[in-house]
């Protein structure tokens, strides 16, 4: 961007490092990205101070309660700035929102992003915008504002972050939690598409630091590069979640992210009841195994830092098991009985723990 200063040798924002041609490029570039992450309920076009969403909508309920959430992706953005790979991470920052807001029983209505930058490269924060907008359509919300902030000086030329925040809506008396789950209810684990989006600065120390390997090495065990296991995806469950509810009686839902499948899980159990995880019901994942070797990682550690394979966990009354294995099952996801709810003994100090040992 060419600078015109007011007086001669005056500053200006472009010679502070802010280019708004840039910003302005971005913002035309994503408009036909947000345009495809719509409901009917979304008012207007992106450009405003705010995004409008038509609540009225909401009298369809009794007594509507609204669920937001926020979240960022880690240090993911890291790798996703060296492969140059940044349609994806989009995908990654709406599972980490949506998915939260979807185990108390919510439907996904909207979401906003934040982008930061040290440098506006207009097609590079489209392309992020373009898996923002991607990854609503899959939670079945609206993508209806955002923000892209440059921050010369803070941030090198490449670096950047993103931030999201969303919204969804439950029935009140429908609200899933804790206070629904009995003894004898089973723990329905659905599969992880990876690593997600936690545990990344461990994942980098390990394979950068201790390992020596780079993105672009090809590892037998992934049939792919180290890179392109590390920036898959996070799988949304969002929409997968709400079928089941409608279909299958479900108590609670718990999103495995930071701290691990049994913290998490250990969230929605309530004071007076445990939920056994038995490892011998899945295998985890060729890159948790990476991980594990690569760094000598105990299992211990491992456990309460990565998802081990597991993405959502269902907790669900006996009788309605068969039901939800097979929508999840005709939704394409996969799914199985990994535990069940028992009276907590006073051997159990925590709401959940994993028993036995993983199938080989």
């Amino acid at each position: 961007m060419s600078e015109t200063p007011t007086a001669e040798g005056g500053a200006s924002y472009a010679s502070a490092g802010v280019d708004i041609e840039a910003g302005d490029r971005a913002v035309e570039l994503m408009k036909e990205w947000v345009k495809k992450a719509r409901r009917p309920e979304v008012l207007g076009g992106i450009g405003g101070f705010a995004g409008l969403f038509d609540a009225s909508a909401l009298k369809r309920y009794e007594r509507p309660l609204l669920a937001s959430a926020t979240d960022g992706v880690g240090t993911k953005v890291d790798l996703a700035r060296r492969l140059g790979v940044y349609d994806t991470i989009g995908h990654d920052l709406v599972a980490m929102v949506m998915d939260d807001i979807v185990v108390c029983g919510a439907e996904p209505l909207f979401m906003t992003d934040y982008i930061c930058v040290g440098k506006v490269h207009p097609e590079r924060v489209a392309a992020i915008v373009k898996g923002i907008a991607e990854g609503c359509v899959l939670a079945g919300c609206a993508l209806v504002g955002g923000e892209t902030a440059e921050h010369p000086g803070l941030l090198g030329p490449d670096d950047f972050d993103v931030a999201g925040a969303g919204t969804g809506v439950v029935e009140a008396d429908q609200v899933l939690g804790a206070e629904r789950i009995r003894t004898g209810d089973a723990v329905i684990a659905m599969a992880s598409s990876g690593l997600h989006s936690n545990g990344y600065s461990l994942v980098r120390h390990v394979v950068f630091d201790r390992a020596g390997m780079t993105l672009e090495q090809q590892v037998p065990e992934f049939g792919r590069t180290l890179g392109e296991e590390l920036l898959e995806p996070t799988k949304i469950y969002s929409l997968d979640c709400l079928a089941l509810t409608r279909t299958a009686e479900v108590h609670a839902f718990s999103h495995i992210t930071g701290g691990g499948l049994a913290a998490n899980l250990a969230r929605v159990i309530p004071d007076a009841l445990h939920a056994a995880v038995d490892r011998a019901t899945w295998t985890p994942g060729a890159v948790f195994d990476l991980v594990g070797a690569a760094g000598r990682v105990e299992r211990a550690e491992l456990e309460k830092t990565l998802n081990m394979g597991v993405g959502m966990m269902a907790v669900v009354p006996p009788e309605s098991v068969d039901v939800a294995l097979s929508v999840l099952a005709d939704r394409g996801v996969e799914a199985w009985v990994a535990g069940e709810i028992t009276e907590r003994g006073e051997q159990h100090t925590t709401g959940a723990t994993l028993v036995g040992d993983y199938a080989s």
